[in-house]
């Protein structure tokens, strides 16, 4: 996702009423922040090779819904890879998620068939442990609703080392609560490892669209929760109050 840019506003007429002069500022900013939302900061790579399904058998710990723990310290030395999957790896299958995080367990079923390429590039990085420990950086709770992850420097500029197109882009721009899609940057092609959970109705009028890869089953309530504490320091965009981190993502072919 980019920077939230700010709108100026020309000087008003003396005759205009104050109330419209507000109404246009409210408009103009709603509008300059839809398009300019969804995409990570420049710098961002992923690496290739997807690996087969992984065993959704594991002894790591997670909370309760909504029960959040203390996140761990994201990885000092993140991994890059140097070329994406094979989009054929996945290609018309379908698999089941479960992001281990450390406010609960939030499942999301991956769909192989409409976006081969982004659920080969997840399927890969789940299973070699890309996203371990890794924090939801940004949260958004005006006009646009998502928590955005999968940035393991925390900073919205990390990404594998590869980057790849855009896939499954709705033509409505609309993105419905508990879609799963990818974060890029200005550049269609810039997809990487970043992605967002929608938890309320958002609209992303992009030409270009984002990638929809995936959609939340079950544990979309923990985004909500942590959506409602809101960001850090009361805007509207930035990091989560509630701290967030995945600690591992299991996947198993369906």
């Amino acid at each position: 996702m980019s920077n939230t840019r700010r709108a100026t506003l020309s000087p008003q007429k003396q005759s205009t009423p104050l109330a419209t002069q507000v109404v246009v500022a409210v408009v103009v900013l709603l509008c300059i922040g839809a398009i300019a939302f969804i995409s990570i900061q420049a710098g961002g790579t992923d690496e290739d090779d997807v690996a087969g399904p992984g065993d959704a058998t594991t002894e790591a710990q997670s909370s309760q819904p909504g029960q959040c723990t203390d996140p761990p310290a994201p990885p000092a030395q993140p991994k890059t890879y140097p070329a994406a999957p094979d989009p054929a790896d996945t290609a018309g299958e379908t698999f089941a998620a479960t992001i281990v995080t450390s406010c609960g367990e939030i499942v999301v079923e991956l769909d192989g068939k409409a976006a081969p390429q982004t659920v080969a590039s997840f399927v890969f990085l789940s299973q070699d442990g890309y996203f371990d420990d890794s924090p939801c950086h940004r949260l958004t709770t005006a006009g646009i609703f998502v928590l955005q992850c999968g940035d393991p420097t925390g900073s919205g500029g990390g990404g594998p080392g590869y980057t790849f197109g855009v896939e499954n882009a709705p033509d409505s721009g609309t993105y419905p609560p508990g879609t799963l899609a990818m974060a890029r940057g200005t550049d269609p092609g810039s997809n990487g490892g970043q992605f967002f959970f929608v938890y309320d109705e958002t609209s992303l009028p992009d030409p270009n669209g984002y990638t929809i890869f995936g959609k939340v089953t079950d544990g979309l309530d923990i985004v909500e929760k942590v959506a409602r504490q809101g960001v850090v320091g009361g805007a509207g965009d930035g990091a989560p109050a509630q701290p967030i981190s995945i600690l591992e993502v299991l996947v198993v072919e369906q």
